[in-house]
């Protein structure tokens, strides 16, 4: 046994992963609060990794991504545009965040108000999203003040779609929303579906769901848009806005020694092999 035990010091791995989990637990909100850059900041960091945020202190309106411990599962307002609807971050956790865009062209590839710079040597590897309250029930019940229309119509045949578009680009976007690199993929998740014949079948995602982005991975940065069926003139009528939390990213980095050191290493390595051969 001890013969074994020598020999497996010489092929110890050299080659280090590990997986970053931005959870955004780290950013200590207190119970049923949210940052949404009101100080101005343009955002924040948790696990080493920034988020972006606008604040106009003149209108008290946001978007971009905040953090959020929000748990109203039940109020339709706009008021409550940072509850998650399954009423807690991903797996019963505490903290998670809520992104909100407004995008009179959904498919204006040019422009982004929600977007992660992904950290150097990293790729991205899985999400964890989820409908907000505000959206859910705007999307199931109509918004209270007729603004926006209940999925599926009066009869509820009508084949409305809620959907997430989650676009990897090969470089960082800039300060002002924008980026200039090229688009690597794309992953669509469907929030909500209408469009099945039988009704009994459409659904409002009420759950956190684990969204594989292992597709992604030469990606530098991630862009998010939401689509929707329902789009007046001037844009969506649905409310732009999903959580997610968990963002899980895999470190490239290999860990390679110094040529001298690796020589005394495995030198050293040597030696004792064989002085357990001796033993033996």
């Amino acid at each position: 046994m001890r013969h074994v035990m020598c020999w497996l010091l010489l092929i110890a791995p050299t080659l280090v992963r590990g997986d970053l989990i931005v959870d955004f637990e780290d950013l200590g909100l207190p119970a049923e609060s949210f940052y949404n850059g009101s100080d101005g900041a343009g955002g924040f960091t948790s696990r080493g990794v920034f988020f972006r945020n606008q604040y106009n202190p003149t209108y008290g309106s946001w978007s971009g991504i905040a953090a959020s411990t929000m748990t109203d599962t039940t109020n339709p307002f706009f008021t409550n545009q940072f509850s998650a609807w399954p009423g807690s971050g991903a797996g019963g956790s505490r903290t998670f965040a809520v992104s909100f865009g407004f995008f009179p062209n959904a498919f204006d590839l040019d422009y982004y108000e929600s977007f992660v710079n992904l950290p150097d040597n990293h790729q991205v590897v899985s999400l964890d999203v989820a409908n907000t309250t505000y959206a859910a029930l705007t999307i199931r019940d109509g918004d209270p003040y007729g603004f926006s229309k209940k999925f599926g119509g009066p009869t509820g045949n009508d084949p409305d779609l809620f959907r997430l578009v989650i676009l990897g680009f090969d470089s960082a976007f800039s300060d002002d929303g924008t980026n200039s690199g090229n688009l690597v993929g794309t992953v669509m998740v469907d929030l909500a579906d209408y469009r099945f014949t039988d009704n009994r079948l459409d659904y409002i995602l009420d759950r956190w769901l684990t969204v594989d982005l292992s597709g992604l991975a030469a990606a530098r940065a991630l862009g998010f848009r939401l689509e929707t069926t329902d789009v007046g003139p001037f844009g969506p009528n649905t409310p732009t806005y999903f959580a997610f939390d968990n963002l899980r990213l895999r470190s490239n980095s290999t860990v390679v020694p110094e040529p001298a050191t690796l020589i005394l290493a495995l030198t050293g390595l040597g030696t004792l092999a064989l002085r357990c051969d001796r033993r033996k």
